[in-house]
C-alpha cells in the first residue's frame, strides 16, 4: 500500500478512473416477501446465525421514513423473515465480528432538539452470541452516523467513524482504535482523528463495512456522495486499503456505479442515482458479491473483481 496521504478525489475524477478499471460481473436483484408490501433496501451482506445465513434490511413504506430492520433468511428463492428474530426500530443495518460477539447496528432517529418537525440520528449497537441474544451495549453521538467497528491482528478494535459539522464538514472519516467493546464511548469516537486527503469540503462519504484482510491491513467498504447542481443524490460505492498502526490510507476507488444495477423505482426522484455499500462476500476465486441498496427502494447483489485481493499482495 503507499504509505503516503492520499490523493483527494471528486466523485467525477473516481467515475473517469472507474471507466477504466474492470467493470462488474453479473448482478441480480434480490426478492423479499413476508413485510406487507414495503420496500427492502440498504441491507447487509449475508452472515452466518446459528447454522442459517441471514441478510439484515431495512423495511420501509415508499412514502415514509418510519424503518424498521428485519432479519431474513432464503426460502427457495425469496427472502423472508426469520421466525422469531427480533425486529428493530432503526434504518441502515450492519453487522461484524468482534471478540467472539455479533455486533449489530443501526441508525436510529428521533425528533431534533433544535429544529421543530425535522429528525436528528444517532448510531446504536448490540451485542450476544446469536442474534436472539442481542443486548444494547452503546449508543453513538447525537447526528453520527457510518462508525463501524472491526476486530483487528493484535486483538483490538478498530473504530472508523463518520463526524459532520465543524469537525467533518458534510462527513469525513476518521480512525481510532480502543481495546475492547466496553471501551467504546462517545468521547473517544469525537476524538478519533480524521484520515487526511479523502473527501473534498462540498462532497461526503462514510465507511460501511470493515474488513481485516489477511496482512493485518483493513480493507474499508464505503460510499462517496455528492450533489449535482439540481440537488439530486449521487451515491457512489467505494473501497480503500488503511492500516491501522500508522493511520495512513491508499486512495479511494469505485467498485460500480448505479448503472451497473437492474433498473428499478426510487424513493424519491432525487434518490435515482444512489447505491448504498450494504456488505462483501470474499469468495476466494478472485471475485466478491457486493450486496447494496438501490434508489432507496430495492437490494440487488452485484458480482465483481474482488477489490481487496491486491492491497493483500502488498503485505
Amino acid at each position: 500500500m503507499q504509505t503516503r496521504t492520499p490523493t483527494m478525489k471528486t466523485c467525477q475524477t473516481l467515475l473517469e478512473e472507474f471507466q477504466r478499471a474492470p467493470q462488474p460481473l453479473r448482478v441480480e436483484k434480490l426478492v423479499f416477501a413476508g413485510v406487507g408490501g414495503r420496500d427492502v433496501y440498504n441491507i447487509s451482506a449475508p452472515f452466518e446465525d446459528d447454522g442459517e445465513w441471514v441478510i439484515a434490511g431495512r423495511v420501509e413504506a415508499r412514502d415514509s421514513e418510519q424503518s424498521e430492520v428485519y432479519f431474513f433468511v432464503e426460502r427457495e428463492g425469496t427472502w423472508v423473515p426469520r421466525e422469531g428474530a427480533p425486529v428493530f426500530a432503526l434504518q441502515d443495518p450492519f453487522v461484524s465480528r468482534v471478540h467472539g460477539h455479533l455486533v449489530f447496528g443501526g441508525v436510529e432517529t428521533f425528533p431534533h432538539p433544535v429544529l421543530h418537525g425535522k429528525l436528528y440520528w444517532r448510531t446504536v449497537f448490540y451485542r450476544g452470541k446469536t442474534i436472539n441474544e442481542l443486548a444494547h451495549f452503546f449508543t453513538g453521538p447525537d447526528g453520527m452516523k457510518d462508525i463501524r467497528l472491526v476486530e483487528l491482528r493484535d486483538g483490538s478494535v478498530g473504530v472508523f467513524t463518520r463526524p459532520q459539522g465543524e469537525k467533518g464538514g458534510r462527513g469525513k472519516i476518521g480512525f481510532t482504535r480502543i481495546g475492547t467493546l466496553d471501551e467504546l464511548t462517545v468521547e473517544a469516537i469525537e476524538n478519533a482523528p480524521l484520515i487526511d486527503g479523502q473527501f473534498a469540503d462540498e462532497e461526503w462519504g462514510g465507511a460501511n463495512e470493515v474488513h481485516l484482510l489477511g496482512n493485518g491491513l483493513v480493507g474499508v467498504l464505503g460510499h462517496i456522495a455528492c450533489f449535482d447542481q439540481e440537488r439530486n443524490r449521487h451515491y457512489y460505492p467505494m473501497v480503500f486499503a488503511f492500516n491501522p498502526d500508522t493511520g495512513e490510507a491508499s486512495d479511494m476507488e469505485l467498485i460500480a456505479t448505479r448503472a451497473h444495477f437492474l433498473d428499478g423505482p426510487a424513493k424519491r426522484p432525487d434518490l435515482s442515482d444512489v447505491v448504498f455499500s450494504g456488505g462483501l462476500i470474499r469468495k476466494g476465486d478472485g471475485t466478491a458479491d457486493f450486496y447494496a441498496g438501490t434508489s432507496d427502494a430495492e437490494a440487488q447483489k452485484l458480482t465483481i473483481v474482488d477489490p481487496f485481493t491486491k492491497y493483500e499482495r502488498q503485505g
